[in-house]
């Protein structure tokens, strides 16, 4: 009996190593789902060259002083967002990123390599705009939390977000190690605190794939003089950008620069 207690033993632990091995080998297929390269005449792309990568961005034509960035999610073809943007702020240049490996841009994405792209893109627009405002979605608020933290942006809205990629993957597989096994943790959490960017939150009350207590407890750890949080009823993770509040919120927040009172979803 002893002896059929270890076998047993010694097979679930083996079997376990393996699922762990293979979790840490294909974690970034789990995170990022890159999107191929599209052609549109509603914006114009510009290459950008960053760490021997050439990177696609698309740019609406119209030229303004403010810049407004949007990084997008980790399934997200950036370009069907243009035609949006580009009606909801007619006072900015807004400019979508594919993320290297998404697109059209070069490379395989990793949180260092976001990371780094996003620096570029700020500092190659720094050169041509007074001043710079970000939007992030999901996968792409880790991002964008990460460039305010290192740039000077004036208004940052965060769609979808989380306190870190990390303890949102924990949520997911409660019975793997992830805090021992994830590469890219995007600890926007951890940064909250460097941000001094006028900062609005919107989450989807049903989101099914990032807990809405993951995006409260980065709106906690956010300055409160300069944040402002709005949950849109009814809506989830993909569905809140169908949301007539979504775009209600969004044109305030970057036309005024202010932080209205919250109105009803």
């Amino acid at each position: 009996m002893l002896k059929l207690t270890l076998t047993i033993l010694l097979f679930t632990s083996g079997a376990y190593a393996v699922v762990c091995s293979m979790m840490y080998a294909l974690q970034r297929s789990l995170i990022y789902f890159p999107t191929p390269e599209v052609q549109t005449d509603e914006a114009q792309a510009f290459r950008l060259f960053n760490e021997g990568l050439s990177l696609k961005v698309w740019a609406t034509a119209k030229t303004s002083d403010k810049a407004l960035i949007y990084f997008g999610g980790n399934n997200e073809d950036v370009s069907t967002n243009i035609s949006k943007y580009r009606d909801l702020f007619p006072n900015h240049t807004v400019y979508l990123h594919n993320y290297r490996g998404y697109g059209g841009s070069e490379g395989k994405p990793t949180e260092e390599g976001l990371f780094a792209d996003a620096l570029a893109l700020y500092d190659h627009l720094a050169e041509r705009h007074g001043s710079i405002n970000v939007i992030g979605r999901s996968l792409g608020t880790g991002v964008a939390v990460y460039l305010a933290s290192e740039r000077k942006v004036e208004n940052l809205a965060l769609v979808t977000p989380y306190d870190s990629i990390t303890n949102v993957a924990a949520g997911q597989y409660p019975y793997l190690p992830v805090r021992r096994l994830l590469k890219d943790r995007f600890d926007s959490h951890a940064r909250a605190g460097l941000l001094s960017a006028n900062t609005l939150l919107l989450i989807a009350a049903k989101d099914e794939l990032i807990p809405t207590g993951h995006s409260e407890k980065l709106a906690e750890a956010l300055n409160p003089d300069h944040t402002r949080v709005i949950t849109i009823d009814g809506v989830d993770h993909n569905s809140i950008c169908e949301s007539p509040s979504y775009d209600r919120e969004l044109f305030t927040f970057f036309t005024t620069g202010e932080k209205p009172e919250p109105v009803d979803s």
